[in-house]
């Protein structure tokens, strides 16, 4: 059996071997691209209803803290007034004492009614005695409406939660003295949303339904431009941005947004076609001799149909042909 000299062996590992595959050129042409815009959004609470103090007293018990989930209708607070008690006790007071004339008037209308029969008194002291009785029931039925009122007043010191959510502030602490309306605790639900202040000059640019890209950490995510303010304050434009599964665990945090504010046409090559040397950047063309290496300035990189693309601001033009930019000489 012959063996094959080292000289011919590597011939032959070089023939058998596959070459790789040579890109296929690329021509130059104008593409569409989006400018965008980057700005910083606040997550903001769809629904951000305050818990107010429905009357006034001594804050006695104080059950959430800021960040607290809660439920609608579920006890934040109780607020006691001592005088309520008073109240109460001073109108059961009056109750007993026309109760107590109220019995006596009953017992006068009979005997009344007894000796009307007999012919001993008139009609006419009768009805005045019936009148009286009617006049102590009204005072009674009274102070119970009285007392009703004074007893749900009491019941109103308990503060409730207005809607399902967070608690995002709690501004008093227990044993404060509060009035009327003040707020014990402000609670955020509805879901959350993304605020966003652009400058004025955008605005034209901006209409709802746009699509949004919300960076978080390495990863963007898309969202929906959901409205846009028509009051401009302070050179800036507001808008609201609807992202699905925002968390709402710190309303107030602020996220990096892009926004589309335009588009034009640019020259874009494939990024895996640029080569650098000695600090400057290449990219190989079809000339009329071959191929040579053309010097461009690079802008930013995009990504376009899972391809990164380099958009070129200077060096290359419509039409040129671009080629894998191995081994060729400079223009």
């Amino acid at each position: 059996m012959s063996r094959l000299s080292p000289a011919l062996l590597v011939c032959t590992l070089i023939a058998t071997s596959p070459l790789p595959l040579l890109a296929e050129p690329f021509t130059v042409a104008p593409t569409p691209i989006t400018d965008w815009k980057a700005v910083y959004g606040t997550v903001e609470a769809r629904d951000r209803i305050p818990a107010r103090a429905r009357i006034g007293g001594t804050l006695v018990e104080l059950t959430v803290a800021e960040g607290d989930e809660v439920t609608a209708g579920q006890e934040l607070a109780r607020i006691v007034d001592d005088k309520l008690d008073f109240q109460l006790a001073a109108l059961a007071a009056q109750r007993e004492a026309i109760a107590a004339q109220l019995a006596n008037a009953e017992l006068d209308l009979r005997r009344g009614e007894d000796l009307l029969k007999n012919g001993v008194t008139t009609t006419q002291r009768v009805d005045a005695l019936r009148t009286q009785v009617d006049v102590l029931k009204g005072q009674i039925a009274s102070l119970d409406a009285q007392s009703n009122v004074i007893a749900q007043q009491a019941k109103e010191g308990i503060v409730l939660a207005p809607v399902a959510g967070r608690v995002l502030d709690v501004p008093l602490t227990k044993g404060a003295v509060l009035m009327p309306g003040e707020v014990v605790a402000v609670v955020g639900g509805g879901g959350t949303f993304l605020r966003i202040a652009v400058p004025e000059r955008h605005a034209t640019a901006l209409a709802a339904g746009d699509r949004i890209m919300i960076s978080e950490g390495e990863a963007d995510r898309e969202g929906t431009l959901a409205r846009v303010y028509p009051l401009i304050e302070g050179g800036r434009v507001v808008a609201d941005v609807e992202i699905t599964g925002l968390p709402d665990t710190y309303v107030g945090a602020r996220m990096l947004v892009r926004l589309p504010v335009g588009e034009r046409d640019a020259l874009l090559v494939p990024k895996a076609d640029v080569v650098t040397r000695a600090g400057l950047d290449f990219v190989g063309v079809q000339g009329a001799e071959g191929p040579v290496l053309r010097s461009i300035v690079p802008g930013e990189v995009r990504v376009l149909d899972g391809v990164e693309m380099v958009e070129v601001v200077s060096g290359l033009k419509a039409g040129d042909v671009v080629v894998p930019a191995a081994e060729v000489g400079h223009d």
